[in-house]
């Protein structure tokens, strides 16, 4: 999994969910997808999502996911949820805190 805050949305990869059996479903208006350069990507309009429980430790969420070709990476998390999750890491010891999740996710409060 990669975390990128240049991503503009939360990406899995098209052969992931082929290799794993996972379910898509298809959009009603595909979106189209860029480089950074602003030329279209070679793998072209997304028009399948998978729906997904995302667990990480004590954390765990529902999202979607979009299924473009991602090559080296099985799923890209966004800027979007870099934001909303607003984890807390100590790169010193390589220690990831989710601590302040958004009400959706489930099993991060500390009771």
């Amino acid at each position: 999994m990669l975390l990128d805050s240049g991503a503009t949305g939360n990406f899995i990869d098209k052969d992931f969910v082929c290799t794993k059996g996972i379910s898509t479903r298809s959009i009603s208006h595909p979106i189209p997808v860029f480089n950074v350069d602003g030329s279209p990507n070679e793998a072209g309009q997304i028009s399948e999502v998978v729906g997904v429980i995302l667990c990480y430790k004590t954390h765990s969420e529902r999202m979607l996911l979009a299924v473009s070709n991602l090559r080296k990476q099985n799923m890209i998390l966004g800027y979007t949820w870099l934001k909303d999750h607003n984890l807390e890491v100590n790169w010193q010891t390589r220690e990831v805190q989710m601590n302040r999740c958004p009400p959706r996710c489930e099993g991060c409060r500390a009771i």
